[in-house]
């Protein structure tokens, strides 16, 4: 049994640096590389930022809510990938893999989870919940976030899919305790 369950993750992980390799080929493309880099430094919160700030600026008391529920779940947010990163240690795959070429800078030594994913897949529940309208920005966004952190040969595939599962309880959790305050 236990080689079956060791075969499997070998596989899967065999799987997952192919398509790392794979869509970080896309960066030879300079166009294509300016375009996953600028995604990726906006996904370090500059565009989450701006939005906080806009927030009050544009809906009152009610901005002024969202922003605080966006500074509350990315403060837990940051906790929950702290944590697991730390214990799971995983490096990045262009440390792991030669032919996988770093494409932006990293905020720390570790790729499991994905904190820009994380992030982006709890702030578009968040967001589009408080205002729909804004799904179609923020959901091309986030899935735009999620792909260049692969590109860039920052995260593995599987990194990319935990960090949007681990978003999807953030921003699920978060409206459970708090959507009443957003109605």
């Amino acid at each position: 049994m236990e080689k079956s369950v060791a075969a499997v993750v070998e596989k899967m992980g065999h799987v997952d640096a192919l398509y790392c390799i794979r869509l970080n080929r896309w960066i030879r493309d300079s166009h294509l590389h300016r375009f996953f880099s600028t995604i990726s430094r906006l996904g370090d919160g500059i565009f989450w930022y701006g939005l906080m700030l806009l927030f009050p600026v544009f809906m009152g008391a009610e901005g002024f809510v969202i922003t605080a529920l966006m500074i509350l779940m990315a403060a837990w947010g940051v906790y929950i990938y702290r944590y697991i990163k730390k214990r799971s240690m995983r490096p990045r795959p262009f440390v792991s893999h030669r032919c996988i070429r770093q494409g932006a800078r990293t905020l720390d030594c570790y790729s499991f989870p994905s904190g820009h994913t994380m992030h982006a897949v709890a702030f578009t529940i968040l967001l589009t919940y408080a205002v729909p309208g804004l799904g179609l920005l923020l959901l091309p966004f986030a899935l735009l976030t999620a792909l260049a952190r692969v590109v860039l040969g920052l995260h593995y595939p599987s990194d990319v899919f935990m960090g949007a599962v681990l978003g999807m309880v953030n921003g699920t959790v978060m409206l459970s305790l708090f959507g009443t305050f957003l109605q």
